[in-house]
């Protein structure tokens, strides 16, 4: 199995909401933010070659966003998704499975772009794309709370095409090729949170669990999440497993960080080990 990572752009969004609870004097030195409060984050996504598949996690926010998205979340340089993808030897046509860990915009938006008429249709076109039925059924009668957050025109075309399959899960689904998926409720209705396996060490993509290398720390939670005490729990759980596993975090939107592994400090609390480039640990 092969895994590396892509960058599908950048996007910008609220420092405070980004940290919660953590007081700017202490997270602004983490992300700089602007003089609007807003920092700037990757949009990380995993491509994974294993035999005859070629599997993608996650799409980023794609490039079919109005003057009024951008506005507010500011995307930037989303010509790195098919870039990165050429670089890596990919075509969207050999694209077999993309799976999303859920169905924010910012997850979601590159599985579908517009055609030179200005229609929608799938960025992949060969590939079956997987959700959670529980989170579809979620995402697809949103609360006020996260409604601005699922764009039905993200997501309601992938059923209609016939694209869409789910990968239904208990507390763990055994997916393609051996990749587990973990159900995670804190940030979202039943998130997943993919295991990879690797030849040197597993691999966890870390999607809105842990954001970013500086949501490591338990209190360290973003106020989108609509359970913040069980993402601590469930961030918990992960980093427990991931010590004891000696795996490699993956960070979907630190903006430089990609990757690090664990080890505990005097005081007992787990912390990075190493940080750096996926590559470098696998």
């Amino acid at each position: 199995m092969n895994i590396q990572t892509i960058r599908t752009g950048f996007l910008k969004l609220d420092g405070g909401a980004m940290f919660g609870v953590v007081p700017k004097s202490i997270w602004h030195g983490l992300n700089p933010p602007d003089d609007t409060n807003l920092c700037t984050w990757c949009m990380r996504v995993l491509l994974v070659q294993s035999g005859d598949r070629t599997i993608l996690i996650d799409t980023g926010t794609g490039d079919k966003q109005d003057a009024r998205f951008q506005s507010y979340f500011h995307p930037t340089q989303q010509h790195l998704f098919l870039q990165e993808l050429s670089q890596a030897g990919v075509t969207p046509d050999d694209v077999t499975d993309v799976l999303l860990t859920h169905l924010h915009f910012d997850h979601v938006g590159g599985a579908i772009t517009l055609d030179e008429e200005g229609q929608p249709i799938p960025l992949f076109p060969n590939a079956t794309y997987w959700s959670s039925r529980r989170h579809w059924d979620w995402a697809t009668n949103p609360n006020p709370r996260e409604k601005a957050s699922f764009l039905p025109e993200n997501i309601l075309p992938l059923k209609e095409w016939g694209k869409l399959d789910f990968a239904d899960t208990g507390p763990q689904t055994e997916w393609l090729e051996g990749i587990r998926l973990e159900a995670m409720f804190g940030h979202t209705e039943a998130m997943f949170v993919p295991i990879l396996p690797n030849a040197t060490r597993p691999v966890v993509y870390c999607a809105d669990l842990i954001p970013s290398f500086h949501h490591l720390g338990l209190p360290y939670v973003m106020a989108y999440d609509v359970r913040p005490l069980e993402t601590m729990k469930e961030k918990s759980q992960i980093l427990n497993w991931a010590l004891e596993h000696n795996a490699v975090l993956v960070f979907e939107h630190d903006p430089l960080i990609e990757a690090c592994t664990l080890t505990k400090d005097n005081r007992g609390r787990i912390i990075s080990d190493q940080y750096g480039q996926l590559d470098t640990f696998i």
